[in-house]
């Protein structure tokens, strides 16, 4: 096996994390030694051990004269852990294979420095674009300042999200609706407008056969309309926060803080989607999925401050000019300043097309 080789193994533990690790990055170890592998790890939830750590531990006095493997370059901080770089300098490995650098300002060099100060031979970038990809939220976040946006559609073939009398559930398939709790399981928070909440009283919580993450739930209502009764008001799965300005109703204020909900209040009418995410990031939220309608990705839309678009596109045409579709509210004027897209991803789930664009 090559380096290579090795290395598409250490992504492939890093990838089975996904949604579980946040605010840190998932990170996958491997440590080989005369062509045997002698200890594998993969960074597990915040606050525990990292995977450099489990690799070794299960490796033991092999680690001595070893190659280890790492999907991203080790930590050289004490934070809730002592430093990776450390460690592996006292285990004696000989050799490190690291696929990405980490840019959080804290490590950013300083891990791959203090391993080749110890005399350890260091290679970099073995497979670096994929182990970018498996933390491309968390990436940008640490260098943008703001969360990593995803808008997620589900949609007919024409572009509708609802018929023209509201009627939604289920345009997609099923298999296409637990791809979508996939998607909540590996983000931080999940937003929506209260239209949505008034309209379809959902729970936004994560439905996977096996169970997952239920990420935070956030709901922009600047009059604060959210129903009282609603069901993620108090169904404790998982918190909610609510977008608001300083002229709600103090009681009805009270009432929401009572059953735990949080208020964040912004003075701008309408609520500035760059500010809304500079609050979202110092509140910890480094990736974002966006389940809103028409007029809320609209608003993202028009920001251009989203990073990926999700479409699940089933094989149905709905017509209507009343009838909501993916996209409505102000759009964009001229072609010359419409959001280019790049497609990352077409794949069939059930009978529906899930596409994934980027930003150029």
């Amino acid at each position: 096996m090559t380096d290579k080789d090795y290395m598409r193994l250490a992504i492939q533990l890093a990838a089975t994390t996904r949604g579980q690790t946040s605010p840190n990055p998932v990170v996958g170890a491997v440590i080989v030694k005369n062509h045997q592998i002698v200890g594998m790890g993969a960074h597990l939830k915040a606050g525990e051990p990292h995977a450099e750590i489990h690799a070794l531990n299960m490796a033991g006095e092999k680690s001595k004269g070893a190659t280890m493997y790492v999907t991203l370059e080790p930590c050289a901080h004490y934070g809730r852990t002592p430093p990776c770089a450390e460690a592996l300098v006292q285990a004696g490995v000989a050799r490190v294979v690291v696929a990405a650098t980490d840019p959080d300002e804290r490590v950013s060099g300083r891990g791959i420095e203090m391993i080749k100060s110890a005399g350890i031979e260091v290679i970099q970038g073995i497979l670096e674009q994929e182990a970018l990809e498996l933390n491309e939220p968390f990436f940008y976040s640490v260098t943008e300042k703001q969360p990593f946006v995803t808008l997620k559609i589900a949609s007919s073939l024409d572009g509708k999200i609802a018929t023209c009398t509201g009627e939604s559930k289920w345009i997609t398939g099923e298999e296409s609706r637990e791809d979508v709790h996939f998607l909540r399981h590996t983000h931080d928070a999940i937003l929506v407008g209260v239209n949505t909440v008034i309209a379809d009283d959902p729970t936004l919580n994560t439905r996977l056969p096996g169970g997952g993450k239920n990420p935070i739930r956030i709901i922009l209502d600047h009059h604060l309309r959210t129903p009282i009764q609603a069901k993620m008001i108090s169904d404790n799965l998982a918190p909610v926060w609510i977008v608001t300005s300083p002229a709600c109703d103090v009681n009805q204020q009270k009432e929401f803080e009572k059953r735990g909900v949080k208020l964040i209040k912004m003075d701008e009418t309408p609520i500035r989607i760059k500010s809304l995410l500079e609050i979202l990031f110092k509140e910890g939220i480094q990736s974002l999925l966006v389940e809103g309608g028409g007029v809320v990705n609209d608003s993202f839309l028009r920001s251009g401050l989203f990073n990926q678009v999700i479409v699940y596109l089933a094989p149905l045409l709905i017509g209507s000019q009343s009838a909501p579709s993916s996209f409505s509210g102000l759009g964009i004027e001229s072609l010359e300043h419409a959001a280019r897209l790049t497609f990352k991803n077409i794949e069939s789930i059930g009978n529906d097309l899930k596409i994934t664009a980027v930003r150029k």
